[in-house]
């Protein structure tokens, strides 16, 4: 068993930039691919990032690619999302999911075993 909690959301305007955490607990964090998803309102969970075990494969969606960075610091168990330029469509909740057994992709929500509460993003025009 997994505990994932995100945190460092909030209101930021255009342009602006915020950094997600998203501490685990429990089993082994090195043990786990993680990725960061997010939802907006009316639409369907997303993939944002992802991140292998040991941090040396990064996946990206295209339309966060070149503004998020995301990271791992195995030894304080936590991944990170770096946002830079922000804007007003990157609104959603953000969620953080760690992945177990590799199923093949890290693109699919499905395939993740354990999901944090969510952080809310606003990104204002």
């Amino acid at each position: 068993q997994v505990q994932l909690v995100e945190s460092g959301g909030g209101l930021v305007q255009a342009g602006g930039s915020l950094r997600l955490s998203c501490a685990a607990s429990g089993r082994t964090f090195r043990s786990y691919a993680m990725g960061w998803f997010r939802q907006a309102p009316g639409k369907e969970r997303e993939f944002v990032a992802a991140i292998s075990r040991g941090g040396l494969r990064i996946y990206y969606a295209d339309s966060v690619k070149g503004r998020f960075t995301i990271s791992r610091d195995n030894a304080k168990n936590t991944v990170y999302l770096q946002m830079n330029s922000l804007k007003p469509e990157d609104t959603a909740v953000y969620y953080c999911a760690a992945q177990g057994p590799y199923s093949g992709t890290y693109y699919t929500a499905d395939e993740y075993d354990y999901w944090g509460q969510g952080t809310q993003v606003t990104v204002s025009s």
